[in-house]
C-alpha cells in the first residue's frame, strides 16, 4: 500500500484576520503552529515511512511541513520547494478583508471569485507591494510565469503538470505535500476526477492530513486523520 498525504498549512496570520492571502508570504498564526504539531503527532501514529517531502515556496506551508517533520523526528533538510504548489493568486482582492468585500461587492460575487472554476478576480497592479514581482522569494521565478490574478483553473494548470512530472512516480515510496487550499483543491480535482461544477463545494480544512491510499496505482481509499475536522471529499 502506497500513500500520498496532502495537508493544507495550519491557520496563517491572514487566515486569522480573514484576508485574501494568495501569493503573499505570511507566516503561521499560533493556532496554525499547534495544528501542524498535532498533524505530526497523528501521522507519527501511522508508522509510515515517508520518503519525499514537497512544499510550496510560501513559508506558511514550509513551516507547517517543518513542524510536522520535527514532531515526527524526521530531518527537514530534504524538503523540495516548488512555486507551482503555491496558493491561487487572488488578484486585486489580495490583502483585503473577505467580509468587507462581501459588503462591497455582494456575497454572490465574492463566492464566485473564491470558488468558481474559471473566473479570476481583476488583476493586481504590478506596482502593488503584494504583487509577487515585489516579493523577494519569487525573484528566481521567470517573470512571465508570475501571475497578476488566477482562477482555480489557472492554478490547476500549474499544479497538475508539476505533480505529474515530479511527484506522481514517487508515491510508491510515500509522499507528503504541504500546500494551500486551492493547490490541494486542484490536486483533489485531478485525483478524484471531480467535475468543474462540483469542485466549488470542496472545502479543505487547515492542518488536517488527508491520507490517500493507493493500490496498484489506483486510489483505494481516502480520509482525513482528524475525523472531527474532516470535510466531504465528494467522492468517498
Amino acid at each position: 500500500m502506497n500513500h500520498l498525504i496532502l495537508i493544507r498549512h495550519g491557520q496563517s496570520e491572514w487566515n486569522l484576520q480573514n484576508k485574501f492571502t494568495g501569493w503573499v508570504d505570511v507566516d503561521l498564526a499560533a493556532q496554525g503552529k499547534l495544528e501542524a504539531c498535532k498533524a505530526g503527532e497523528s501521522l507519527n501514529n501511522l508508522n509510515l515511512n515517508i520518503n519525499y517531502f514537497f512544499s510550496s515556496y510560501q513559508k506558511r506551508a514550509i513551516n507547517t511541513l517543518k513542524l510536522i517533520l520535527n514532531t515526527m523526528r524526521i530531518k527537514d533538510d530534504k524538503i523540495i520547494k516548488a512555486w507551482e504548489l503555491n496558493e491561487r493568486h487572488y488578484g486585486s482582492l489580495t490583502g483585503l478583508n473577505k467580509d468587507e468585500m462581501k459588503k462591497k461587492l455582494g456575497e454572490k460575487k465574492v463566492q464566485l471569485f473564491r470558488r468558481s472554476w474559471n473566473i479570476p478576480p481583476d488583476p493586481l497592479n504590478k506596482n502593488n507591494p503584494y504583487h509577487p514581482l515585489n516579493i523577494e522569494i519569487y525573484k528566481d521565478i521567470p517573470k512571465e510565469k508570475i501571475p497578476d490574478t488566477e482562477s482555480l483553473e489557472d492554478t490547476y494548470k500549474r499544479v497538475i503538470p508539476y505533480f505529474e512530472k515530479n511527484i506522481k512516480n514517487k508515491i510508491k515510496e510515500n509522499v507528503i505535500i504541504s500546500a494551500h487550499g486551492n493547490s490541494i483543491r486542484s490536486l483533489c480535482k485531478f485525483l478524484f476526477k471531480i467535475d468543474n461544477n462540483k469542485i466549488s463545494q470542496l472545502e479543505i480544512p487547515t492542518g488536517n492530513p488527508l491520507i490517500i491510499k493507493f493500490k496498484n496505482n489506483k486510489i483505494e481509499t481516502a480520509y482525513y486523520l482528524d475525523n472531527e475536522r474532516s470535510k466531504d471529499l465528494l467522492v468517498f
